[in-house]
């Protein structure tokens, strides 16, 4: 998985700087998510990534770190 290509398309689709997505960064504050923007998300990673986040699992990933945690456990 490549971050930066996944971070750039984050960035693309929220219009924000890719330079504010950060390991440490919350994902709601940073994209200022409500639920349907949550969606949104969940299709870009699904995009790039080939992953699809499953919906249990979306609500315990605060962080963009947590993130990528998440979908090098879920493609190992």
């Amino acid at each position: 998985m490549d971050i930066q290509e996944l971070n750039n398309a984050i960035a693309a689709e929220f219009e924000i700087d890719a330079s504010v997505i950060t390991p440490d960064a919350s994902i709601k504050e940073t994209l200022e998510l409500d639920s349907l923007s949550l969606l949104d998300l969940v299709a870009v990673v699904g995009k790039v990534t080939g992953i699809r986040v499953k919906g249990a699992d979306v609500v315990h990933i605060v962080t963009f770190g947590a993130l990528y945690e998440y979908l090098e456990n879920v493609r190992n």
